[in-house]
């Protein structure tokens, strides 16, 4: 049996972190990483042995908390812990790992993941599988933990990660340390590293860091002006933004697409043009800390419920920000979606298909059409509800649909499983006399 069925060869059910210690040293110009990671976890099942995500990066000492007969092994994907007696279920258990060698991404059906050098620099991005390049990790996107980061890097860069950050100077180098109180799925992990300039942006109630190269400074000033707009309206349409600071890195490289982290985003210099032409992927990554991070999935067939509210919150930002409404876009993307191939079901894509552009559109549609029926204040409320009741967890398309039974009715739940459960792709319900209009951007604080 596996963990999920879009990723076998990640994950062991026969565990759960609580917390990842993670400490790495790291050297720019050679790419070489050591570190310890110290995994506080716990036993989901009897176990006599447990295994760790880990590609790419040798490991030379484990050590397992009150088992001095604790053994390990590791092969091209796994690193397997073999305990001395059988450990129980339910039981408390730390793992510390030592390990080291010259972090490159994976090769995946989803192309290169994970650890990735820049031209003068790091990119991390690890959607779904690229996590284990740069540590030991239950490599699923239910396992949820808190994370204590610290690395060390050569002092003429800037090291970013999420959470609270710390640093200070020791023999020449520089210690990031990066707190992370909020369960964290490995994959919403990430390090970035470069020469970057910091700018500080007003966000209301939530403090915004900007980091970026210098010689894109005015670019990144001018795309990015409208983020404190855009945070209130999301704050008003979704509730609270749920951690205590966004921070945006803009790499020197160009990016294919740019990344949600947790508390983060990452651009490409390709995505800064300085005339606000990355707005709805602005919009799409901010959407993302409700939607994926905060609300994360359980399993990766729902990736839907991340990508389909990200999606819509482009729509709803364009609305909000005098662009075309969310309704003319639902109609178009309907349009245009009617004339592809409708071979895919929003509730299982499977693997090869999971980041397909359908699943995205036909999941905001999903949400639109729910919206139509309902009407804008129970929309909106119900939304709120979600991104509350479900904070911090890991859900499914059976949760959403449970609470769409329980707030909106059996006729609404009907509804969005014809939208995520059948290949044929349903017709828009009618809008009625009434404007589809209920976000606007709050007023400045």
């Amino acid at each position: 049996m596996t963990v999920d069925p879009y990723t076998p060869h990640s994950g062991d059910r026969r565990y759960g972190v609580l917390h990842y210690d993670l400490a790495i040293d790291y050297r720019v110009t050679t790419n070489r990483l050591s570190g310890t990671a110290t995994i506080r976890l716990q036993m989901q099942e009897d176990a006599r042995h447990i295994s760790f995500d880990l590609v790419g990066l040798k490991a030379t000492k484990v050590r397992v908390s009150g088992d001095r007969s604790a053994s390990f092994r590791q092969d091209d994907r796994r690193l397997k812990v073999v305990f001395g007696s059988e450990q129980q279920s339910g039981r408390e258990i730390t793992v510390s790992v030592d390990y080291s060698g010259a972090p490159s991404p994976r090769r995946t059906r989803w192309g290169l993941l994970g650890w990735e050098e820049l031209e003068d620099g790091v990119l991390v991005a690890s959607q779904p599988t690229g996590a284990p390049t740069w540590f030991p990790c239950n490599d699923v996107p239910s396992d949820k933990a808190t994370y204590r980061l610290e690395i060390t890097a050569d002092p003429e860069y800037t090291v970013v990660s999420g959470g609270t950050a710390t640093r200070s100077t020791q023999r020449g180098r520089t210690r990031w340390t990066f707190q992370q109180p909020v369960p964290t799925a490995t994959y919403l992990m990430t390090v970035q590293i470069g020469q970057y300039d910091d700018d500080r942006v007003d966000l209301g109630l939530t403090p915004g860091r900007l980091y970026h190269p210098r010689q894109l400074a005015a670019r990144v000033r001018s795309d990015f002006a409208a983020l404190p707009d855009m945070m209130r309206t999301f704050v008003q349409a979704f509730g609270p933004y749920p951690y205590e600071s966004y921070k945006v890195v803009v790499t020197p490289d160009d990016l294919e697409i740019p990344l949600e982290a947790q508390g983060m985003a990452i651009f490409g210099a390709n995505h800064v043009d300085g005339v606000g032409g990355s707005d709805r992927l602005i919009a799409h990554e901010l959407a993302h800390q409700w939607f994926g991070n905060s609300v994360g999935v359980a399993r990766w067939q729902d990736i839907w419920l991340n990508e389909g509210f990200a999606c819509y919150a482009e729509w709803l930002w364009a609305e909000a920000s005098g662009g075309p409404s969310a309704h003319s876009l639902a109609v178009a993307h309907h349009h245009h979606l009617r004339s592809l191939p409708d071979d895919l079901v929003l509730s299982d894509p499977g693997a090869n298909d999971m980041f397909d552009d359908r699943v995205y559109k036909r999941g905001a549609l999903t949400l639109h059409a729910l919206r139509l029926t309902i009407g804008d204040d129970d929309f909106f409320a119900f939304v709120r509800e979600w991104t509350d009741r479900f904070a911090r967890l890991a859900v499914t398309s059976d949760d959403f649909l449970g609470l769409v039974d329980e707030l909106a009715g059996s006729t609404a739940r009907a509804l969005v499983r014809t939208w995520i459960d059948e290949h044929a792709l349903p017709p828009l319900p009618p809008s009625g006399e009434r404007p589809v209009s209920a976000v606007t951007i709050a007023p400045a604080i």
